[in-house]
Formats: C-alpha cells, sequence, structure tokens
C-alpha cells in the first residue's frame, strides 16, 4: 500500500492491515523495514490522538506509589499533614488540596496530570493561590460555607477545596488562570471575590440544571421582546425566572460580594446549558431588566465554548469591547425598540406622563421608560419614584 497520513478510520484500518503483514514478513533492513517504521509512527500519532488513555485515579496512583516505594501511611504523613488526614484522603473522606498534590507531585513523583486528574495538567499554571484571600466570612453569612469563622480561616484551603470540589476545583477557574472569561469592569475587582461568586453560580446552576427544560431556546431580539413584556406586572421577575426554566435557560439571583461591583454575568454550564446570574446590587425594577436583557444579549451573540463566561460591571466606564456595546444595544432594543423611542414623547418630555404613555403602548413596565430617561439625561435624581426601587430582592426572598 501507498504510505499516507491517517485521517479517518477507515485510513486505520487500512494502515493496521499493512502493519500486520510486514510485522509478518519480518525485514531486518531495506524498503520493507523503512515502510514498518513510518507506519508504526503513523499509527501511534493517529491512536494517541483518538484513542488517549484514561489517566488512572489519583487516589490508586498514589496507593501504587506506595506499594512500588515501599512507604506507609505514616510516611505519607509530612506530605499531607497528619495521619489521620492521610487515612481520610486514602478512603476518600477528604479532598486532595493544592497544597497535599503539591507534596505529593513532589515526595513520590506522581504526575501533575494523574493528581489534578487532568490531561495536560500542570501546577506551574496560573497564580500561586493564597487561600486566606477568599472572602470566608462574607460566604459563611450568606450561607454558602457551612462552617464557623474561627475553623475556616484555620482550615481555609480545605474548606474551599471542598467548596470548589462539585465544580471541578480551582483548576477550572477562568478567574485565576484566565482562560475564557471575559471581564467588563468600570473598576479593579478582586480575583478571590469574583472567584467565590463564580463557584457559587456554577454550584446553584448545577442544582438547578435537572429543573429547566432539557433543550435551550435560541435567544434573539423576538424572544428577548415577549419576555420583556412579562415586565408589566409587579412579579414580572418571577415569571421572567419561569419563562426562562420553561425555555432551557437558568435565571439564578446570587448576592454580589465585596470588591466584585457585579451586576450580572452569563456563563454556560458543563453540558452547555445557558445560565444567567444577577446580584441585584442595584434593587430596582428599571435595573433588573435591563441586565437580565444585557445577559441574555450575551447568551444570543457571544457566549461559546471558547468563552463561556462574561461578569459584567455595567457602571459607566471609559472604553468598553464591541461585545458589550453590542449587549447594550441589543438590551435597549428588546426593551424599548429606537423607532418608538424616537416617535415617543418621553424622548422629548421627559415626564412620569410620558414615560406611562409609552410603558402602556409597548406593555412593559413604566420603571423601564423611567430608566430610560434618567440614563439618556444623564439625571439619576429624575423619575426616582418610578424605578422601583427595592421592589425586585423581596420577590426572590431578599
Amino acid at each position: 500500500m501507498e504510505i499516507k497520513a491517517i485521517k479517518t478510520e477507515d485510513d486505520y484500518q487500512t494502515a493496521l492491515a499493512a502493519l500486520e503483514r510486514l510485522i509478518d514478513l519480518d525485514p531486518d533492513d531495506g524498503v520493507e523495514a523503512d515502510r514498518l517504521e513510518v507506519l508504526s509512527i503513523l499509527i501511534e500519532d493517529y491512536e494517541s490522538k483518538n484513542f488517549p488513555i484514561d489517566l488512572p485515579d489519583p487516589i490508586e496512583a498514589i496507593k501504587f506509589c506506595m506499594e512500588q516505594q515501599g512507604k506507609s501511611q505514616a510516611d505519607l504523613a509530612p506530605l499531607i499533614g497528619s495521619r489521620s488526614k492521610v487515612s481520610e484522603v486514602l478512603s476518600r473522606k477528604r479532598p486532595l488540596t493544592l497544597s497535599m498534590i503539591r507534596a505529593l507531585h513532589k515526595g513520590l513523583s506522581i504526575p501533575a496530570e494523574v493528581l489534578l486528574n487532568e490531561q495536560g495538567a500542570s501546577l506551574e499554571e496560573g497564580a500561586e493561590i493564597d487561600w486566606r484571600r477568599f472572602p470566608l466570612k462574607e460566604m459563611i453569612d450568606l450561607g454558602w460555607i457551612d462552617a464557623s469563622w474561627r475553623r475556616a480561616k484555620d482550615r481555609a484551603e480545605e474548606i474551599l477545596t471542598e467548596f470548589l470540589e462539585p465544580i471541578g476545583g480551582l483548576k477550572q477557574s477562568p478567574v485565576f488562570y484566565r482562560r475564557s472569561a471575559h471581564i467588563r469592569a468600570a473598576r479593579k475587582m478582586n480575583d478571590y471575590a469574583l472567584e467565590a461568586w463564580r463557584a457559587q453560580v456554577q454550584r446553584l446552576a448545577l442544582k438547578e440544571e435537572a429543573h429547566v427544560a432539557d433543550k435551550p431556546t435560541p435567544v434573539d431580539l423576538n424572544f428577548m421582546g415577549d419576555l420583556a413584556r412579562l415586565s408589566r406586572g409587579e412579579n414580572g421577575p418571577l415569571l421572567a425566572r419561569e419563562y426562562l426554566k420553561g425555555h432551557g435557560i437558568i435565571l439564578l439571583i446570587v448576592p454580589h460580594l465585596s470588591k466584585t461591583y457585579l451586576d450580572g454575568a452569563s456563563t454556560l454550564t458543563p453540558s452547555g446549558r445557558p445560565v444567567v446570574a444577577l446580584t441585584l446590587r442595584y434593587d430596582r425594577i428599571d435595573n433588573f431588566w435591563f441586565v437580565l436583557m444585557h445577559e441574555l444579549a450575551h447568551v444570543a451573540k457571544h457566549l461559546c465554548a471558547e468563552t463561556p463566561m462574561f461578569f459584567d460591571d455595567l457602571d459607566p466606564a471609559g472604553d468598553i469591547a464591541p461585545e458589550e456595546q453590542e449587549a447594550d444595544q441589543m438590551a435597549g432594543e428588546a426593551l424599548i425598540p429606537e423607532t418608538k423611542w424616537r416617535q415617543s414623547g418621553a424622548r422629548h418630555l421627559k415626564s412620569a406622563h410620558e414615560a406611562e404613555k409609552l410603558a402602556k403602548k409597548l406593555r412593559i413596565h413604566p420603571a423601564i421608560v423611567a430608566g430610560k430617561i434618567r440614563y439618556e439625561t444623564g439625571n439619576y435624581r429624575k423619575l426616582n419614584q418610578m424605578v422601583g426601587h427595592g421592589r425586585v430582592g423581596k420577590l426572590f426572598g431578599g
């Protein structure tokens, strides 16, 4: 056979058959021996790309190395922390922490990718983590972590490793490893607080995923416009959550943490389901609907496997990325179409009466029109009584 690159399963089977024939000939040198060598290399390359070998289980790998190196549980105590911790780790009652993994990698020469259970993973990837810098007290106060402040402070890495374990641990963080995250910020955010918030969103999304429609509905301007018309009643935010749930999209309310300044985010679950998370940092009706539409615009236009998370602080800032400009524009169009706005008296008179009039015509909540007027004028004292202060959080138990 002619030797060529192996690109398909048929190519692979043909190459295997040819390899078997050459092995039967048992050539020592010459053309046939060269063909045998080249075919072996091509087949090995194809198999490594298409049939990767599963990594061994980290705990089984530790036990194997202990047996091979003649080490007891007592020998692992300096690496893991104590004999009781070694016992708990080996019985899978305690997860491996990053410091344990580093020590085991160095002390037992176990490859980092085995201990991290991820092909190609490296302990040198990303920044060194100072676990005590996570906002543990806030996380405890919000009920995200079930621990006393004293215990959390003394065992920060262990507690946070358990917190992160359901979502794949810290190695999945786009915040610390700067992978696949898009952050819009009017000011510097604290990475540790941002990662804690992201992790809580993902944890809640995993729990909610079983309760939403199986197949997400594609999001477009018509979909968002239909959703906007649910805003008319006072319980519109709750109706929005149920509407999205019925269309396979998860809507979460997750309070922001200090020094994150977040209004919302959009992301994907590991299975690819869209998730929108709002903080209600500004608890107003107009703000709820604009942030919701902004994040849905990301779902419609930008969210993908390569960029599976957008964090948004929507306070006025300088230059913003094109994706953010597009999301702002689409959100505004879904709530108040530009052609309707230009034709309305609200654009010119900016009165409560005209805001009510346009809202009735568009079948949306008057707070949304009032919010548009405040944004257009830059006067956030104007129509303050119309924007629905404190009327969203209480709907979600806040």
